[in-house]
């Protein structure tokens, strides 16, 4: 039976081919009949794929002549440069800044480009109600514990869920969590003693190195191309000075950076050979802009060497605290840890959660925060493009919640911070992301609510600030 597409499945394999460099800028579409017989779609159908496009600002209309790849300003922009931290472990955590600049979450007051999760107005809040209700009455209020590995019905979904990117997990593979950092700080905590040095990607999400140093581990950062991620080669050099390795292969914060299967196999397999444990952060994996989500590097794991952690935090309810962990050969070690910290995750959210997936809602949502964040992700960049001083560079993720904006050699992001909040905007200035002195001109913008009007003002004010610094 011929497939029958509906009008955002082909704007999204169209926009993906775009945004990968296969169309090029500039190049011409095909016309509305030839798009009409290639997929065998009605007219109407054709033209709502050119709106989506254009709504999106990544096609422009020629009259009489047809559609056109849209030579935005922001194709313009070039990349920043693959990180390049000091290759010993630091120390300097910017804790005074951070809690700064967290301090702000929750106050709807400001402009919070500065905190990394989907507005509520992104999110299906009624939904989610009904199931809360219906759970309820399920579990009789959802006071009594529930078993020491977690609910069933979420561990059965999400190891059902994990055929789509090749984890091939069962119910049995899994232990649920209160979020994604609890996963991680188990998964550190079961594997690292004081004075255990860990790999993590640089720049990346303060709360994993907050995380490692509470634990009195040495952090090592490795160099992270924007767009491929860790530096395999780095990678090899510094092996032998490495007891755990910590990653987000999939739209790493901030970058947005994604690594190829092909390196993830590598990195699973070279970490593998030297009996390093590799704890894979995949809390963004769902929230791709292409036409297909990434594997994990779970996916490539044959001999249990890869503890691979999530949540719904950054796609469906932050505030539930619902996560879990497939610790592969160390279940036993994260089973004692979540019995001596935990005893048990709250039965009732994570009841809501199991049925949402069962449901098929969580794939509608998906798909629809998904599209609404590719728009975002060319507004956004388009505005900075628009109102940045010159010389700015940023980053083209494909996926995830942010956008690493790199301003000229010189420029104060902490400065711009001080300056912003002021004016009720809130940024991540680029110090926040390392343990090193560096990234004092880069800062992180979140995209993760509907755009406005006044989002596009906020950053026309963030754009003129940022010449001031």
């Amino acid at each position: 039976m011929k497939k029958v597409y509906r009008y955002n499945e082909i704007a999204d394999g169209i926009a993906a081919q775009i945004r990968n460099g296969i169309l090029k800028v500039g190049e011409k579409l095909p016309s509305v009949r030839m798009l009409c017989k290639e997929y065998a779609i009605g007219m109407n159908t054709a033209k709502r794929v050119f709106l989506e496009l254009e709504a999106q600002s990544l096609i422009d209309a020629k009259p009489q002549s047809g559609f056109f790849v849209s030579n935005r300003s922001v194709q313009r922009l070039p990349l920043p440069a693959v990180s390049t931290p000091t290759l010993m472990p630091g120390n300097k955590e910017p804790d005074e800044l951070i809690t700064k600049v967290y301090s702000s979450m929750g106050n709807n007051d400001i402009t919070l480009f500065s905190i990394g999760i989907p507005s509520g107005n992104l999110l299906p809040l009624a939904k989610l109600q009904k199931e809360i209700l219906q759970a309820s009455r399920l579990l009789q209020g959802g006071t009594a514990y529930e078993p020491l590995q977690g609910n069933i019905q979420l561990r059965r979904m999400v190891a059902v869920r994990s055929l789509g990117w090749g984890g091939n997990l069962s119910e049995d593979d899994l232990i649920t969590t209160s979020g994604g950092m609890n996963a991680l700080s188990f998964s550190l905590m079961a594997l690292a003693k004081p004075g255990d040095t860990v790999a993590i990607e640089s720049p990346c999400y303060p709360g994993i190195f907050q995380l490692a140093i509470s634990l009195g581990l040495k952090v090592l950062e490795l160099p992270t191309h924007p767009v491929t991620g860790i530096e395999i080669e780095a990678l090899k050099k510094l092996v032998s000075k490495i007891d755990i390795c910590v990653l987000i292969p999939n739209f790493n914060t901030p970058l947005g950076s994604c690594m190829p299967d092909e390196h993830k196999k590598e990195v699973v397999k070279l970490l593998a050979k030297h009996n390093i444990p590799l704890i894979e952060d995949d809390v963004y994996g769902d929230l791709y802009f292409g036409t297909q989500r990434p594997k994990c590097c779970k996916a490539f794991d044959t001999e249990g060497n890869v503890l691979w952690c999530s949540a719904i935090s950054k796609t469906l309810a932050p505030g539930y605290r619902v996560g879990w962990v497939a610790p592969g050969k160390y279940k036993d070690k994260i089973m004692k840890l979540k019995l001596v910290h935990a005893i048990a995750t709250p039965s009732l959210v994570h009841e809501v959660v199991g049925n949402f997936f069962k449901s098929g809602r969580y794939d509608v949502h998906i798909h629809q925060i998904r599209r609404t964040l590719m728009g975002n992700y060319q507004r956004f960049s388009h505005a900075i493009a628009t109102y940045f001083p010159e010389g700015t560079k940023i980053s083209r993720p494909q996926g995830g919640l942010a956008i690493w904006v790199e301003l000229a050699k010189g420029a104060d992001t902490i400065k711009l911070y001080e300056l912003a909040i002021k004016q009720k905007i809130s940024i991540s200035p680029g110090r926040m992301f390392t343990l090193q002195e560096q990234y004092q001109n880069c800062l992180r913008i979140c995209m993760g609510m509907p755009w406005t009007d006044e989002i596009d003002f906020k950053l026309k004010q963030l754009g003129n600030l940022a010449k001031m610094c």
